[in-house]
């Protein structure tokens, strides 16, 4: 017997950097030598204070059931991060606490989306915005920035973009896959476009904020064009500054109607994050951010290692980035010379042929590109660009 699943879930692929990560550690199971530089998480261990206040958490008992927004003490440690780091103030009633930054954006547009509503993605994008637009019966709309514009839009691309059905803007920075940030004047062009449409509602996802060395400090949307706050979410989580991928925790700051919304769609779906995580986020929020930077110094090596060491290869660029932990690489020429119009294509050959696991562009709405992360030692890093050079044409 086949079951007919949803047309909903038809709609949508499976995550392309899960994918590779998966394929990667199943070749390895297989006893296959594979280098995995697919999956965006940390080589660091969770920071220990963080982790002993989760320690301390299940000795204590704290293993029941929470508000379905998260414990007031996480959100005023969180209304403390947006004030401190960014600016902006919110009250607790505008506070959602997620099962990771993912859940946040999900219920985000689960709570506003209609059928038929437009979400503005600018592309490159990460790979799940589109498709959970798409689960909220949304139209994606991926206006595209190549390596020319450093992969960030324009204000005139923003504005092209536009239609009377656009309900929704999701832009990330810096950026996955790019590590691109937009800078405050930049915001600022953008937040002009976006004052002078005022059904839009803006969804800034800001996850590595803190994995940055830009050429100037980090700003958010609202930061730059505080006129937008009564429709923008400002997403942020502590998964990649603290190391803590696996303990799974996302927030925003919104709208109050919007926040309402969102926690009555993750009321009738997960309920609260995890309790144990809640009080581990309190202590990274809280606490000692040495660890950040000591983490934040160890990628901008990374960085400035692979982008180096990708500029090296034939038919292969890769532009500088501001921040998180991703090379984002031209492979264009590359693929030509090989004979390989698909980038699919092209990340295959080098797993088979190389031993190294990287995500394909197209994955994220740039073919002719690959996705390295550089979330691993400098030492497997060099190995996998030996390898890589092995394998393409001199």
């Amino acid at each position: 017997m086949t079951i007919a699943v949803s047309r909903r879930s038809q709609r949508v692929k499976p995550s392309p950097t899960l994918a590779v990560t998966a394929l990667a550690a199943r070749l390895k199971a297989e006893g296959k030598d594979i280098i995995g530089l697919g999956a965006g998480e940390p080589d660091f261990d969770t920071p220990a204070h963080i982790a002993e206040a989760g320690i301390q958490a299940i000795k204590s008992g704290f293993t029941r059931y929470t508000n379905v927004d998260g414990v007031p003490e996480l959100k005023d440690a969180i209304i403390a991060k947006f004030q401190r780091d960014n600016n902006i103030r919110y009250e607790r009633n505008q506070i959602v606490v997620s099962s990771g930054a993912k859940q946040t954006i999900y219920n985000l547009c689960m709570a506003l989306l209609d059928p038929g509503d437009e979400v503005i993605i600018p592309a490159p994008y990460w790979v799940s915005y589109p498709d959970m637009a798409m689960l909220a019966d949304g139209i994606p709309v991926t206006p595209s920035a190549g390596p020319d514009q450093n992969y960030k839009i324009s204000p005139k691309q923003l504005a092209a973009a536009v239609t009377s059905k656009t309900r929704l803007l999701l832009i990330n920075s810096p950026s996955n896959p790019t590590g691109a940030a937009y800078t405050a004047a930049e915001w600022r062009a953008l937040g002009e476009v976006l004052l002078e449409n005022p059904r839009i509602v803006i969804g800034t996802d800001d996850m590595y904020e803190k994995i940055y060395w830009g050429a100037e400090p980090f700003t958010s949307l609202l930061t730059v064009v505080p006129e937008l706050y009564d429709r923008t979410v400002t997403i942020n989580g502590v998964s990649k500054a603290y190391a803590m991928t696996g303990w799974r925790l996302g927030y925003c700051g919104a709208p109050k109607e919007l926040a309402t919304a969102m926690t009555t769609i993750q009321g009738q779906s997960t309920s609260n994050a995890c309790s144990i995580t809640q009080k581990a986020a309190i202590a990274a929020l809280n606490g000692d951010q040495s660890c950040v930077a000591v983490m934040n110094q160890a990628f901008k090596e990374r960085h400035d290692y692979i982008v180096a060491a990708l500029n090296g290869l034939p038919g292969v660029s890769c532009r500088p980035a501001s921040g998180a932990f991703y090379a984002f690489a031209d492979v264009r020429g590359a693929m030509q010379a090989l004979g390989f119009k698909d980038d699919n294509a092209f990340a295959e050959h080098l797993i088979n042929k190389a031993g190294v696991a990287v995500v394909a562009g197209s994955g994220f709405g740039a073919p002719g590109h690959m996705r390295i992360s550089y979330a691993c030692s400098l030492e497997t890093l060099r190995k996998a660009v030996d390898r890589i050079r092995a394998v393409l044409p001199a």
